[in-house]
């Protein structure tokens, strides 16, 4: 009969979170690797060479492969022998694990969580409460689940009740594209069949926890329903050319998991997750003989890809940027930023509003006259870094204050990840401005570009304050030029057609 510590548990949950945190999963590398080399997309091939050089160094300087370092959810499996030398409950446990971990000095996680969602949305501070979920299964061992799930991947979460005759592949095809690219494709989809709502949910996220193997099934042949269903849906997804961080390519998704329950006659609930390009997982077992010891990665298990700068990539000096010169740039642009750029999100947008709203001026230091805004919520530094991992949040939430912000500060441009709405491509159009695409999942890369960073204001707000980042050769994209032109739209589009015309030739 096991006997599992308190300490034994909490201490691997925190080791655990802060192993994925720098650790790609080894199939994940190798998946995203291959999309690599088979990329025909050069926009597309460049944004997966971003996140391959990111995990890599990510692995070597055990820094956070994205800012968002996510909300914790934990499968724990309990077998029913198992004894608990401990006063603390599991959840607590977990949580207690969780502290340790997003508050770590030599490698601080950003924490994300916020207490009182539909009023204060106050942060707890270290990332604490995680989502808990509990069964008791037979054996005398524990089994721990744990994942790191990002924002801009879980809010892309879609659920749906279905008739039961319905084409849950079809539901899919017509979802998948709704979902734009916040989620920040290539990833992997978990799809939850079956049960209840919220046991459809729970299936579609604990599915997402196994490795990736949708290319040995192609192999072998699917054999049951989920194979065949799995299959279907890869394909399908596939061909709608979304690629790589929306930009139009051969790899959408790596994956497709499925888990299934049985389910009432008159129902067929299906709940779709995406996981993004920061796919962060471990599973672990406690049989009461010590905390979890986990494998360290090999770092040849990383590929050698390298980013060059090609001749048409363009240097810019931000410090000096005019609009005839901003007027020439045209989306699918390939720029590198050199000087000073502002920074702000969801809640220093929402300051800024209230602000500009009630008649008062922004604070000294905020000043977006001319300049550029990045829509980043960094990880604190440690040692002698400038910043921690900042890479782009997704810029759709922003959308509601773009008008705002480009008829009232002066505001001449925007940097983030993932589409813009059709009514902010219009009002980017409108006001002569200009949105920067940079590439999520590549937080860490990203941070090397940044030289110095202080707090201009909110400091009040921690990973939301504005700050004040200067960068030297920061790869962006234009996604969105002064004309209007949408690369989130034309890529698709442009591929979408270029692999209907492949498999017209291959079919033949």
């Amino acid at each position: 009969m096991a006997v599992i510590s308190k300490q034994d548990f909490i201490s691997s949950v925190a080791d655990a979170l802060q192993y994925i945190s720098y650790y790609h999963p080894k199939d994940f590398v190798d998946a995203m690797n291959a999309a690599y080399e088979r990329e025909a997309n050069p926009a597309a091939k460049d944004a997966i060479a971003q996140i391959l050089i990111n995990s890599r160094m990510s692995a070597q300087g055990h820094r956070p492969l994205c800012q968002d370092t996510g909300i914790v959810t934990c499968f724990v499996k309990i077998g029913m022998q198992v004894q608990w030398n401990s006063d603390l409950t599991v959840q607590q446990m977990v949580d207690e694990g969780v502290r340790q971990a997003y508050t770590n000095a030599d490698n601080p996680l950003r924490a994300s969580i916020v207490a009182d969602p539909a009023g204060t949305r106050k942060n707890t501070r270290d990332n604490t409460p995680s989502v808990v979920h509990v069964e008791m299964v037979a054996g005398d061992t524990v089994e721990v689940f744990v994942a790191a799930k990002g924002g801009g991947s879980e809010n892309k979460s879609k659920m749906v009740m279905l008739n039961p005759s319905d084409d849950i592949a079809a539901w899919v095809e017509k979802t998948l594209p709704t979902m734009g690219a916040g989620w920040c494709p290539p990833g992997v989809l978990g799809i939850g069949i079956g049960g209840t709502a919220e046991k459809a949910g729970v299936m579609a996220k604990e599915s997402l926890m196994e490795h990736i193997d949708i290319q040995e099934l192609k192999a072998r042949g699917a054999e049951t329903t989920e194979e065949k269903l799995r299959l279907e849906i890869f394909e399908r997804a596939n061909k709608l050319g979304i690629g790589a961080q929306g930009l139009g390519g051969l790899t959408t998704v790596l994956d497709v998991k499925i888990k299934s329950a049985p389910t009432h006659a008159a129902s067929k609930p299906v709940v779709m997750i995406p996981n993004c390009a920061a796919t962060r997982h471990v599973h672990f077992t406690l049989d009461g003989s010590g905390p979890a010891e986990l494998p360290v990665p090999d770092l040849a298990d990383w590929p050698e890809v390298t980013w060059e700068v090609g001749e048409s990539v363009k240097r810019v000096n931000l410090d000096s940027i005019t609009q005839e010169e901003m007027l020439q740039w045209k989306a699918g642009d390939t720029l590198l930023l050199n000087g000073k750029i502002l920074t702000g999100r969801d809640a220093a947008h929402k300051r800024i509003k209230e602000l500009l709203d009630s008649g008062q001026s922004l604070p000294d230091g905020v000043d977006f006259k001319g300049r550029f805004i990045y829509y980043v919520g960094p990880v604190d530094a440690v040692g002698d870094e400038v910043v921690g991992p900042a890479g782009p949040t997704t810029a759709t939430r922003m959308d509601k204050f773009t008008d705002l912000m480009l008829e009232q500060t002066g505001l001449m441009g925007m940097i983030g990840k993932a589409e813009r709405g059709p009514a902010t491509v219009d009002s980017i159009a409108k006001h002569k401005a200009t949105y920067l695409m940079a590439v999520g999942g590549a937080a860490y890369l990203v941070a090397k570009a940044i030289k110095q960073s202080r707090v201009v204001a909110f400091e009040e707000l921690g990973m939301e304050a504005i700050y004040e980042f200067v960068v030297k050769d920061m790869p962006v994209t234009v996604a969105v030029d002064s004309s209007g032109n949408n690369i989130h739209q034309t890529g698709p589009a442009i591929w979408r057609a270029k692999i209907e015309e492949l498999d017209t030739e291959l079919s033949k």
